[in-house]
């Protein structure tokens, strides 16, 4: 990090499920701007480590830092309200209500404050929910029910929902799920230019090798709860430990 203070630092993370050590002493730093992958076989233990990350699973030993401040066990929404933006596998936007109307939900829930019947939530933030609505391709379908979408777009919507408290981290579990290949390439090619762009730390988990290893900075392989590789995506493909249990099996879809 050369003396620069990672966005996130994960120091000796660990959670048990019974007898069964889901993590088991998992390190790393997530760089302002940083693309960072983590992959593994099923089972490997993805689910579990973000879900401690982002407050969903409270961690049985470890630290867990946010800009030097502790966020270890916090709930999912103080989590959110320190900067932490999350999109997951499966999309959930309000279905009846428009583009605009779910971000403007998010950023409602943000700002916080006292509820006035007198300034009804489609009144409130509409600038700022048609900003980000543009940052992500997304702005001319404003007006449109999310419910009626194609998968690809609800992606980017879901998108300005997570950038709607300006995170400093984005934590992206399975973000090209669902979608053709190059709506893949498209959306992390998206992400990968905000996110360097605004200095936001992605720690993204994904399925898809020709995603991975064309937009991560860094790679992490978690085998077994335990962290086996850590590096630049050309190091990692090359890693014999890392074929041997991942990369040259056919494992394809992703585990806990």
């Amino acid at each position: 990090m050369s003396g620069i203070e990672p966005v996130l630092s994960v120091r000796e993370l660990a959670k048990s499920f019974g007898g069964v050590r889901a993590v088991q002493g998992v390190s790393f730093d997530v760089a302002a701007g940083e693309m960072l992958a983590l992959i593994g076989p099923n089972g490997a233990g993805k689910s579990t480590c973000f879900n401690m990350l982002g407050g969903q699973l409270a961690p049985d030993s470890g630290a867990v830092t946010l800009l030097g401040r502790s966020i270890a066990g916090a709930k999912p929404r103080e989590i959110w309200r320190r900067g932490v933006g999350r999109t997951f596998q499966i999309t959930a936007t309000f279905a009846s209500m428009s583009v605009r109307e779910n971000v403007q939900m998010a950023l409602i829930s943000q700002a916080g404050g006292a509820w006035n019947p007198l300034a009804p939530a489609r009144a409130r933030h509409v600038a700022a929910a048609e900003a980000l609505l543009a940052h992500v391709g997304m702005l001319e379908q404003a007006g449109r029910a999310c419910g009626i979408l194609a998968y690809g777009d609800l992606k980017r919507v879901e998108l300005a929902i997570a950038l709607a408290n300006g995170p400093r981290l984005l934590l992206m579990d399975e973000p090209t799920a669902g979608m053709a290949p190059q709506e893949r390439i498209a959306l992390m090619a998206l992400v990968a230019r905000i996110a360097k762009a605004e200095a936001i730390a992605v720690l993204f988990t994904e399925h898809d090798m020709d995603v991975v290893f064309a937009h991560a900075d860094r790679v992490l392989v978690l085998d077994r709860g335990r962290l086996i590789a850590d590096g630049p995506p050309d190091a990692v493909r090359k890693d014999d430990g890392v074929r041997a249990v991942y990369l040259g099996t056919d494992n394809g879809a992703e585990g806990a």
